[in-house]
């Protein structure tokens, strides 16, 4: 009964850290597209490169932030995975195919249907 608390509380942890890391970077992307976005308005105005910049830099941080959250988020994963050899009933639990990690939910296998 313990064992299995251990190994749900593990799985829910696990499935949280992919969560998070797949929505930083669905955040990254949201940023990368705004940058775009706020360029071709600025070129399609006519307006002057210094016209929004202020704009532009505090994106720019947002993304510097981000990109640092999403190393951050890596190296907890890395800690875990590590963390998982001192816990007793964990040493031997992995996630399908020989990956310790649970897989990501959207990924899916494609496949052509005539």
């Amino acid at each position: 009964m313990r064992k299995q608390q251990i190994e749900n509380a593990a799985y829910e942890v696990a499935t949280q850290v992919r969560v998070v890391e797949d929505t930083i970077d669905s955040a990254l992307a949201e940023i990368a597209e705004l940058q775009a976005r706020m360029l071709r308005a600025r070129s399609a105005s006519g307006v002057g490169v210094s016209t929004g910049h202020a704009a532009l830099e505090q994106l720019a941080a947002a993304l510097h932030g981000l990109v640092a959250a999403r190393g951050g988020m890596a190296n907890c994963h890395a800690a875990l995975k590590d963390t998982k050899e001192f816990v007793p009933g964990l040493r031997t639990v992995s996630f399908g195919d020989g990956d310790d990690c649970p897989p990501p939910q959207a990924l899916t296998e494609l496949r052509i249907v005539a």
